[in-house]
């Protein structure tokens, strides 16, 4: 019953499997498309904007670094952002920020990944699948006419072996998509790690949050007696 439905299925020819392989091309195209969009609207000057950010807190400028972070685009700054409010907890709490927020943001950036992945993996196997078909049917219409010369088979070999070709076509763009893709996503985490070492050593260099612990007390403008200076 099975192996009935089966060559039902594979006497209806291997059109069906060029149309699904035209149908994965355009889908693989768009998620490309999107993911580019995606990152160039995140896009800024990154060193730039690490420069301005190592300058506000080395002058202990919390509020500007704060407000430069919100005021940007990218991705990296929304993490950075995250852990500047809870740096006042110490580099554990930080870090424990950091990790919450990027586990959130991976899945911005991994959207559309596995897509691109199992295109590259399968499309070759889909286009074999076709090519299969098409040579099933070429004997099948071989055996009917009871002609058997090469020119009777090649062309119907040939359109079927087509297929093969399209399914790499198909592949090759995802795979090469699914590449970029891990390699935008390394440089975001890789930018992140950034921005958490330069908090990190913020926190770590002895400044005070910009409470102003650091600096001496505003004179009261009351002179102390004179005996306690004698002392």
């Amino acid at each position: 019953m099975l192996i009935e439905r089966l060559l039902k299925v594979a006497l209806l020819g291997s059109s069906w499997v060029l149309y699904l392989l035209l149908a994965l091309s355009v889908l693989s195209f768009s998620t490309m498309f999107e993911r580019f969009l995606f990152f160039r609207r995140h896009s800024v000057d990154f060193d730039a904007l690490r420069k301005q950010l190592r300058k506000n807190l080395q002058d202990d400028d919390l509020v500007a670094a704060e407000k430069l972070l919100s005021g940007s685009k990218a991705i990296e700054a929304r993490v950075a952002l995250e852990a500047l409010h809870w740096a006042a907890g110490g580099p554990g709490a930080m870090t424990d920020a950091v990790d919450s927020e990027l586990a959130r943001v991976k899945t911005e950036l991994e959207r559309g990944s596995n897509l691109l992945g199992t295109l590259g993996n399968n499309a070759p196997f889909v286009g074999l699948l076709g090519t299969v078909i098409g040579i099933y049917n070429a004997l099948i219409a071989i055996g009917v006419s009871g002609q058997g010369s090469i020119e009777k088979v090649a062309g119907p070999v040939g359109e079927a072996l087509i297929m093969t070709a399209i399914g790499l076509v198909v592949a090759v763009p995802a795979v090469l998509g699914y590449n970029v893709l891990l390699r935008r996503n390394k440089t975001v985490q890789e930018r992140v790690s950034h921005f958490t070492h330069e908090l990190h050593a913020y926190l770590i260099s002895g400044v005070k949050m910009g409470l102003g612990m650091d600096k001496p007390p505003p004179s009261t403008g009351v002179k102390p007696p004179a005996a306690a200076i004698a002392r």
